[in-house]
């Protein structure tokens, strides 16, 4: 079985609006290194309903398994649980396990603050639309308030794992996501490494032909260039590497170093990444 391809998706027009800092990009490419993995692509998405089930869409066909984060609260401008129902073409149902952990979520928070537990007011009615998912969702536990978030496939063979936009919820959902639904093909070889070495006083289209040599000769691996202009350690250079399979790696690297000393370059340190 093949490793996933792995997405993140994040909503909200606080976001884009910068009211708020988007913190989920770098914590999911941290918790994915944990694992061995890459993130393969991100979107950035605002609370438009179309937009939403458009790149929803997108996500359940491709194939790829996909981190959600924001917009499936029970708020009007929470459009993410409707959007993925829509996306996939089916009707939005209340979940019975679902709706069960936010009635004890909501009698634990009673019992703390001394009130009486009122299962038919208002507001808690309007909070069990949380529990209210596309037919078919399966849950994501919650560890820090037990509301659920919630994962769908698409009939493409993605599958998107939906989660709060909260930090504190969505990074434990999104290792319980990778330790439940993914762990026995995290292991199928998908492990990445980059190596690389800091080039001074060149430029890349004098480098282009050995990128494209050892990208020939290595189609296992990515060859990649970084220009840097002012560094606080190195100052203006060039970071040139290769990424991919371990294995692979060590030896478009051997390559990559073996082509380029015939140009007689200047060289920083290497760089390995896990």
């Amino acid at each position: 079985m093949n490793a996933p391809v792995f997405g993140l998706i994040i909503i909200g027009d606080e976001i884009l609006s910068g009211r708020r800092s988007d913190k989920h990009l770098a914590k999911c490419i941290e918790i994915l290194a944990a694992h061995g993995q890459a993130l393969a692509w991100a979107e950035y998405v605002g609370d438009e309903p179309p937009r939403i089930t458009a790149t929803l869409r997108r996500a359940f066909a491709s194939g790829d398994a996909v981190f959600c984060t924001g917009g499936i609260g029970a708020t009007p401008d929470d459009h993410t649980r409707q959007c993925a129902a829509a996306a996939l073409g089916v009707a939005l149902k209340p979940h019975p396990e679902a709706r069960a952990l936010i009635d004890a979520r909501m009698q634990a928070v009673a019992r703390e603050q001394g009130q009486p537990w009122q299962p038919d007011h208002p507001d808690h009615q309007r909070r069990l639309q949380m529990g209210v998912l596309p037919a078919g969702a399966r849950l994501i536990p919650n560890s820090y308030n037990q509301i659920p978030g919630f994962s769908c496939s698409g009939p493409g063979g993605g599958a998107v794992h939906f989660m709060p936009g909260f930090p504190v919820m969505a990074w434990p959902m999104i290792e319980w996501v990778l330790t439940h639904e993914y762990a026995g093909r995290l292991d199928a070889g998908a492990r990445q490494l980059e190596r690389s070495v800091i080039i001074f006083g060149s430029i890349e289209a004098a480098l282009t032909p050995v990128m494209e040599r050892v990208e020939a000769a290595h189609p296992q691996v990515k060859v990649f260039s970084l220009p840097s202009m002012d560094h606080p350690e190195y100052g203006r250079h060039i970071d040139l590497g290769v990424k991919g399979p371990p294995p692979a790696v060590q030896a478009a690297y051997a390559d990559l170093r073996a082509w380029l000393a015939p140009l007689n370059l200047r060289y920083g340190p290497e760089i390995t990444r896990p």
